[in-house]
């Protein structure tokens, strides 16, 4: 039998044993955005049985990037003495009032990176020129720049900094469950930030709210293997830890990735779009490092940020809204002229929606 084919019927086999196994109506999250678009990719929401729901949380970097960063970000682009270099997500997600598309159409500098290190670059090749990376990410992005802030510092180069707006996965797991507005009955956990992580993040979640999670990878037959491995622990009543991505994740994640952004970073507390500001959930560099903070650099100060009152982005973070459910979706807010992140990002699951589940469940 071909590969893609016998992975096909795998996939269809895994979707009747979690139906098989479902004791009664389960809602699952995926706290990963390249999960939510996999899943509409793939089509599984339809493959699933009725008593088993997957909602979207906060697994999109771009998207709980709280707008008054985005604020900060084009007050940057905005100086004349100024290079600000970013992902390609980050462009065109709105701030309060203009998005970095916005500010690059009017012909500031703003350049697509695909890697912090041609920010480095950039800043080499351009001496008068004080150039920002919009540090945006997960623990999985961190340690590339927790690299490349300690690449810039033995390199004594001072025309490089970074605003630093890196979050972390298992704190605004916690905050979901201890808010408790929607009823979850297992975590289905982000292969790639568990790379770094590992898995003892989870154990702790696991037994402190008795809720099963399970790390999962991204083609159809991985995460059809953590939703069925999720079904089973509820089935049995039991909550633990489980990894269905072994072939890239491993117990103790990536020691070397975690070492280099200790060096750099410091946990700190951070505002989340949709979750508000969460104790220990985000980084900030070090005292050692503090020249290359932005925040710093610059003498940004905090401003009156306001998000656009048809946008429900936060709620869809948060579960408690699915897209299609929102006034908006599709209408006053597409992908060629959103509202919010989660319609802008690759990782957003208002887009996911759009692309493949429109009408679906």
């Amino acid at each position: 039998m071909p590969e893609t084919l016998r992975l096909r019927e795998q996939v269809k086999r895994l979707a009747r044993e979690i139906g098989r196994l479902a004791p009664r109506p389960v809602q699952f999250m995926e706290v990963c955005g390249t999960h939510s678009h996999a899943v509409g990719r793939f089509g599984l929401r339809q493959l699933l049985p009725e008593t088993v729901t997957l909602l979207s949380g906060p697994g999109c970097p771009v998207c709980v990037t709280p707008p008054g960063e985005i604020d900060w970000a084009v007050e940057l682009a905005d100086r004349d003495d100024t290079i600000v270099t970013t992902f390609g997500d980050m462009m065109r997600v709105p701030g309060s009032r203009e998005s970095l598309a916005d500010l690059r159409a009017r012909g500031a500098q703003v350049q697509v990176v695909y890697s912090p290190m041609q920010a480095l670059e950039i800043a080499q090749a351009s001496p008068d020129k004080q150039v920002v990376f919009i540090a945006v990410g997960f623990e999985t992005t961190a340690p590339a720049v927790a690299v490349t802030v300690r690449t810039a510092a033995e390199q004594g180069l001072e025309n490089l900094s970074i605003l630093c707006s890196h979050k972390l996965i298992p704190p605004a797991m916690r905050a979901l469950l201890a808010g408790g507005e929607v009823r979850l009955d297992g975590f289905l956990c982000p292969g790639h930030v568990s790379t770094v992580i590992g898995l003892a993040p989870y154990e702790q979640i696991a037994r402190d709210y008795r809720i099963p999670c399970v790390v999962a990878g991204f083609e159809a037959h991985d995460i059809m293997k953590g939703l069925c491995a999720l079904t089973r622990q509820v089935a049995q009543g039991r909550a633990d830890v489980e990894n269905e991505y072994p072939r890239a994740v491993r117990p103790e994640g990536n020691p070397a990735a975690r070492a280099a952004v200790e060096e750099v970073f410091e946990v700190a507390d951070a505002s989340w779009r949709g979750l508000g500001l969460l104790p220990a959930s985000g980084l900030r560099l070090r005292e050692k490092y503090a020249q290359f903070d932005a925040v710093q650099r610059f003498r940004l100060q905090p401003r009156e940020a306001r998000e656009h009152p048809l946008c429900h982005c936060g709620e869809v973070l948060r579960g408690v809204t699915r897209p299609a459910e929102c006034a908006a979706f599709g209408t006053a807010c597409t992908p060629e002229r959103p509202l919010g992140p989660c319609m802008v990002s690759s990782e957003g699951a208002c887009a996911a929606a759009y692309k493949y589940d429109r009408g679906g469940r």
